[in-house]
């Protein structure tokens, strides 16, 4: 069976999702672009179209386990689930973490994944050469002090990942994990922040080229478009100046 050309970016409204979408299609791909803020998407399916790509835009909440179910009917097969959607919320240590801030997480990070997982795997499986992408976190392979809800909602994506590769071994289906290390983007810190611009800058005060959306949009681009035999089950993506979650290089 010919492989389906159709890949859904999930919170592809702004930063990795965004410039994956871009990238994606850049490559050939139908992309779907998934996101909350229709006009963000809406005008990001018109950038690529005008760009010579194909996209669509679907306002979706990946955390509404029915509207996900209704999206996935418009599909026969797909090629590619990139799951994006996430964040994170606060950076407080445990003994005041705000559980609502740990269950939006948790809500977003893990089950938006689950629910667009799920409700796309025998799309997946019926295009005979299917990719699933988790975009975790190098969150989700080692703690920081006041991070705990975000570490454990990308420990859960990641384990989410690792699992569904040994339950689908056989399948027509990759599943590939991509953990980014510092990255720059317009909203993450901000979003973390609460909005607090002077807090969400003092992130990469210092730091030599952190990442941004575009490099870790092509590393998920060049694991997507490797042979199909080739799974890159985890890659993990720092910049030159981050050795750890804790251990950055700043300049004086």
């Amino acid at each position: 069976m010919a492989p389906s050309r159709i890949a859904v970016v999930t919170g592809a409204s702004s930063g990795i999702g965004a410039a994956t979408a871009r990238q994606l299609a850049a490559a050939g791909y139908r992309v779907v672009l998934t996101a909350r803020r229709k006009d963000r998407i809406d005008a990001l399916a018109e950038e690529i179209t005008a760009a010579g790509g194909q996209a669509t835009a679907y306002a979706l909440d990946v955390t509404d386990r029915a509207a996900v179910d209704e999206f996935a009917t418009a599909f026969k097969t797909i090629g590619v689930l990139v799951n994006n959607a996430g964040g994170a919320l606060g950076l407080d240590p445990v003994a005041t973490g705000d559980p609502a801030d740990w269950r939006q997480m948790y809500e977003t990070n893990v089950l938006g994944t689950l629910n667009l997982t799920q409700a796309l795997l025998p799309k997946l499986v019926a295009s005979g050469d299917g990719t699933v992408v988790v975009v975790s976190s190098t969150a989700g392979h080692g703690t920081y002090e006041g991070g705990a809800g975000y570490v454990a909602a990308k420990h859960g994506a990641h384990v989410l990942a690792e699992t569904l590769r040994l339950e689908i071994l056989g399948e027509p289906v990759r599943v590939i994990e991509v953990a980014p290390g510092l990255v720059r983007t317009e909203e993450f810190a901000l979003t973390r922040f609460g909005g607090d611009e002077e807090r969400a800058a003092k992130v990469y005060e210092g730091v030599p080229d952190p990442l941004t959306a575009d490099d870790v949009a092509d590393t998920i681009t060049w694991a997507v478009t490797r042979p199909s035999h080739v799974n890159i089950d985890l890659l993990v993506v720092r910049p030159r100046s981050q050795a750890s979650n804790t251990k950055l290089h700043r300049r004086n």
